[in-house]
């Protein structure tokens, strides 16, 4: 099945663009380049861009509903509302995955199965809007979404297992701890990466993602459950 026609995106978003190509870039994932023979013309850049505009919309929205919050507690809360489940989320409420362009050979169901696409390409989207619309329109967009998730986070939930190993160790000792990518695995458009935390050159726990960052945390969750044993 291809995808839909993005004027039917344009509806949704309520926009008129000034700039076509841009969304198209924000919706073109690099498998569809290696099918055409092409190179560079896909959303990676917009993502770049995308996260960055994602990030202080949702800051700024924790900053003027999170009153009671330190900073500490504030970063956590963002991290929490953009890592990839949540924007992959926000890709689905839009049906993203119906218009983004794919090469012939992935087989379009299981990729949009995973998170990690629809993360990317909501951020993509998000780069291109700003680009195209503009902050005011961008923020409100997003803001739209997010304000919600803001002001009612069950906050108890919100847990950073980084920051939780480190502080637990460096309460004991000053080193830091470090996390080692042992190997990735998969194709392109799914991979699932497997990272170790160690310490003074000791494995503490190793932990698998769909993204590195998620690895990581995995690993860090599996370190501090190994200490509580």
């Amino acid at each position: 099945m291809s995808e839909k026609p993005l004027t039917d995106l344009y509806k949704e978003l309520n926009i008129t663009p000034h700039n076509e190509e841009l969304f198209n870039l924000a919706l073109t994932h690099s498998s569809y380049n290696s099918d055409a023979k092409t190179k560079h013309h896909d959303y990676e850049r917009l993502e770049f861009i995308g996260d960055s505009v994602i990030g202080y919309v949702v800051a700024d929205l924790i900053y003027k509903n999170k009153s009671h919050m330190d900073p500490g507690s504030m970063s956590k809360l963002k991290s929490y509302l953009v890592r990839s489940h949540s924007l992959a989320e926000f890709s689905r409420s839009l049906h993203l995955d119906q218009y983004i362009r794919i090469g012939n050979s992935v087989d379009r169901e299981k990729m949009f199965k995973a998170d990690n696409v629809l993360e990317d390409v909501c951020e993509s989207l998000m780069g291109a809007l700003y680009l195209d619309q503009g902050l005011d329109f961008t923020y409100n967009f997003i803001a739209s979404y997010m304000l919600d998730k803001v002001i009612n986070v069950d906050e108890d939930k919100i847990i950073d297992y980084k920051t939780q190993l480190q502080e637990a160790l460096q309460s004991e000792y000053r080193e830091s701890v470090k996390y080692v990518l042992d190997k990735v695995e998969g194709p392109a458009h799914d991979r699932t990466f497997t990272v170790s935390v160690t310490f003074n050159d000791i494995v503490l726990a190793s932990g698998k993602g769909k993204r590195k960052k998620d690895a990581e945390e995995d690993a860090a969750k599996n370190a501090l459950k190994k200490r509580s044993n």
